[in-house]
């Protein structure tokens, strides 16, 4: 498989893998309150030389924005709720709950990737920098884009 035939799931589990990427997504997140899904479909067409148009970046925008406010980030604050012990629950049992909320929010994350990679574009073999895919995508979620934040994401997932 190359990786232009990788799909963005899968490519986004690869790159999960590399050293830093984890704590550059969560910056981002947290951070800079950006969707990582979103960048990451960004920095996946980039590199697969995939060039989504105006429409294109605004459909992805919107439909990761649907499943942010809708199920991740309610599924989010609850898992993140759950980490500290709380008064009367059972350590065991909350813990339990925890890691399926965990694997309920990782399987959302997923159908928002799997649903990204439906809009985007055929890839035209002419690829480019994940930071430009990531830039486009971030211009789309907020009004500040946090370069520095991305060049850092950016260089880790190529280390």
């Amino acid at each position: 498989m190359t990786l232009a035939t990788t799909s963005l799931w899968d490519w986004a589990l690869a790159a999960y893998k590399h050293e830093g990427v984890p704590e550059a997504c969560l910056a981002l997140q947290d951070f800079h309150e950006q969707n990582v899904c979103l960048l990451l479909w960004g920095a996946w067409c980039a590199e697969t030389g995939r060039l989504p148009d105006e429409e294109t970046l605004e459909a992805a925008a919107d439909t990761a924005r649907a499943w942010e406010t809708t199920t991740v980030a309610p599924l989010r604050a609850i898992r993140r709720t759950l980490k500290t012990p709380v008064p009367d629950l059972e350590t065991e049992a909350r813990l339990s709950v925890r890691e399926q909320i965990k694997a309920l929010e990782l399987k959302a994350e997923r159908h928002l990737l799997e649903q990204l990679q439906e809009l985007a574009p055929l890839a035209s073999g002419k690829t480019r920098p994940a930071l430009d895919g990531m830039v486009d995508a971030a211009r789309l979620w907020t009004r500040i884009i946090p370069r520095p934040a991305l060049k850092t994401l950016s260089e880790r997932l190529s280390a």
